[in-house]
């Protein structure tokens, strides 16, 4: 898994030197809809936590609260601007006005799931906080949904690197003297 090996060593000396801070500002921007690496971070910062260099249960809830705090602030920015411009420029993607309303009844009766499910997939983790509030999913579904999902996912990506780590070689990862 070399990929593994190059991610967790790239990243490894912002996280050194910003530690948790770090990986809570790229969480929370990738949550929001940025295109920065996220999951890169995490596997290279659960590598640091295997090394000692903070704890695990740490990381874990700091992932947690910048993923969920982080598609808050894209489902409250989806649902102040999203659907205007959804409206008037969503035929450059295809988004007709037809399309929409199958997507918001879509939300309307599976939104929590896809809050859930769209936390494990590339691009929608990303755009899944914008795209519940431009259609204008519930308040309250999509905080419960967004949590659960946050912690399925932090925990995937933290502890799963963390306590497997041996088994895909990351423990020799970093060399600490």
């Amino acid at each position: 898994m070399p990929f593994l090996h190059a991610s967790a060593a790239h990243i490894e000396a912002y996280l050194a030197a910003y530690g948790l801070f770090a990986i809570f500002g790229l969480i929370y921007l990738e949550s929001l809809g940025l295109p920065v690496p996220g999951e890169s971070a995490l596997i290279g910062a659960s590598v640091l936590a295997i090394h000692g260099e903070f704890s695990v249960f740490s990381l874990l809830a700091v992932v947690w609260a910048a993923a969920v705090l982080g598609d808050s602030t894209g489902y409250l920015i989806g649902r102040v601007g999203g659907r205007p411009l959804l409206r008037r420029y969503g035929w450059l993607v295809r988004l007709t006005p037809e399309r929409l309303a199958r997507l918001k009844e879509l939300f309307r009766r599976r939104g929590a799931l896809i809050i859930v499910g769209a936390r494990f997939v590339v691009l929608l983790r990303q755009l899944n906080g914008l795209v519940a509030g431009s259609m204008g999913m519930p308040w309250p579904h999509f905080v419960a949904a967004n949590a659960l999902g946050g912690a399925l996912w932090a925990a995937a990506w933290t502890l799963g690197p963390y306590y497997l780590g041996g088994f895909f070689g990351l423990n020799s990862v970093l060399h600490r003297p």
